[in-house]
């Protein structure tokens, strides 16, 4: 069967609007073809489509920091709390700060060297000649 792109189009777009979608994914079960067909229209790659996910992503998580922001319930406050604080406010919240960074100096190369009876395994090429 032939499908019209810009019919696919205005049918995912409807689909959108009125499911509150917010994945691409979703999209396709909503249409009269399958997800071969949704790509093979280059529907993934329209910008309206991608624009009325956004919208959709976008009003959901106002949504939920609104919903948190007026809950009398801690655990949405706090979560809502670490959305608006600085790194050293959320350092102070978080019980436990682990700093991954390097500060601007070099890592250390580390070399392990696994020893097979006298002679030293240092590559995995050595390890290749042992095997073969």
């Amino acid at each position: 069967m032939a499908y019209n792109t810009a019919e696919l189009e205005k049918k995912a777009l409807a689909a959108i609007k009125s499911n509150k979608l917010v994945f691409i994914e979703e999209v396709v079960s909503f249409l009269p073809c399958d997800k071969t067909t949704f790509y093979a229209h280059k529907l993934n790659e329209s910008n309206e489509i991608k624009r009325a996910l956004d919208k959709n992503r976008i009003d959901g998580k106002a949504s939920a920091r609104r919903k948190w922001a007026e809950s009398d319930n801690a655990t949405l406050q706090i979560a809502y709390y670490k959305l608006l604080s600085s790194e050293e406010e959320l350092r102070k919240l978080t019980g436990q700060y682990i700093d991954h960074s390097t500060g601007g100096e070099k890592l250390n190369r580390i070399e392990i060297i696994i020893q097979d009876g006298a002679k030293p395994v240092t590559s995995e090429d050595d390890i290749a000649e042992d095997i073969g």
